[in-house]
């Protein structure tokens, strides 16, 4: 007779999804976008879980995008078959396995750069590939991305011209604006940013490139890389979106003493990029994180020897990647376990 697991037999640290939560949180966005011109096309680099994917393509999203040509791999293994590499891939070596990748499935990536260009085009035409490529636009994140419509244009002419490769359009992330507090400085920055990818499409398509895709996260946009919603974490709990806290990482109270408890999860397990943990369900509690161990400030005494508790992440993203596997609840019940193949594919 086999018995059935809650969280009090689950082995810590150990990474937690509510699956009530997770399945809430996809359902939101998908009726957001309905009837939209913009479609969803989420990031792998949050969960790291073609579990999670297959969710989200069922759920109405048009493919899915992430980081990291290992994480390309993932997915298309996965049976995946559109995806968007949204980032440079410019080793010989990893140009090869994308030309490679492309034989079998549609794969789109981002230049900048001429030489990249010409080394993609070289790659899939020996594979007898199309590679798809958006032109990046830096809209202010100051890391990759050209900086004028001049050099858009040219990029997106050498590309046209280039065998085996598929000028899609622009890739804009305005990553910099997300976490403002002040939503005025918000919606000031985004129109900024539309007016210029707005006169960076009007130039290219006044030349006769037409812009197929918009990629990125906004208005004029024809596709949105929307990545922490089906997770969400203490700093994107501050937006004050309609979204659902569905990851936790589960602790186990190992010592407790004069107003504070110590646990056996430290920032080898829980990632403290954008702040110190939060403990589900005691908001007063405040969390400091050494490698291994966590020490919560409890001044009631409300934590006792051996309980188990939850953190909720500061960064869901760089969390998951500490992991190999969730452990998938529902209704204090364990589910199922999902192997977390996406983590460290960062080459």
């Amino acid at each position: 007779m086999s018995t059935v697991e809650t969280i009090d037999s689950i082995e810590t640290p150990a990474l937690l999804v509510d699956m009530d939560a997770l399945e809430w949180n996809i359902r939101v966005m998908a009726d957001f976008m309905k009837g939209r011109r913009v479609r969803l096309r989420p990031h792998f680099k949050t969960h790291k879980s073609p579990a999670i994917c297959h969710r989200q393509l069922a759920a109405g999203a048009k493919g899915i995008c992430c980081a990291k040509l290992g994480e390309a791999e993932v997915l298309l293994t996965s049976g995946i078959s559109d995806v968007l590499i949204a980032n440079q891939v410019i080793d010989p070596a990893k140009i090869a396995r994308l030309a490679g990748l492309a034989r079998g499935a549609r794969v789109t990536v981002c230049a900048d750069n001429e030489r990249n260009i010409s080394d993609l085009s070289a790659a899939a035409s020996r594979a007898g590939a199309t590679v798809y490529v958006l032109v990046e636009v830096d809209v202010g994140m100051n890391r990759c991305g050209v900086k004028t419509a001049e050099e858009a244009l040219s990029l997106a002419r050498r590309i046209t011209g280039s065998p085996g490769l598929s000028f899609e359009g622009i890739q804009a992330y305005e990553g910099h604006l997300v976490q403002l507090p002040e939503i005025e400085k918000r919606r000031a920055g985004v129109r900024e940013m539309e007016a210029t990818i707005g006169g960076v499409k009007a130039l290219l398509e006044e030349k006769g490139l037409p812009v197929k895709e918009i990629s990125g996260d906004n208005t004029i946009w024809t596709e949105i890389q929307a990545g922490s919603y089906v997770f969400m974490d203490t700093s994107y709990d501050e937006m004050g979106l309609p979204f659902r806290e569905s990851l936790s990482l589960l602790a186990t109270v190992i010592h407790t003493h004069a107003g504070r408890a110590v646990t056996d999860a430290g920032m080898k397990v829980c990632s403290t990029d954008h702040g110190q943990p939060s403990v589900k369900g005691h908001p007063g509690m405040e969390v400091r994180t050494n490698e291994e161990h966590g020490i919560v400030a409890d001044p009631a005494g409300e934590l006792r020897y051996a309980q188990k508790i939850e953190y909720i992440p500061s960064h869901c993203c760089t969390t998951v990647n500490l992991h190999d596997r969730y452990y998938c609840m529902r209704n204090g019940l364990l589910e199922a376990v999902w192997p977390i193949p996406g983590r460290g594919r960062s080459q």
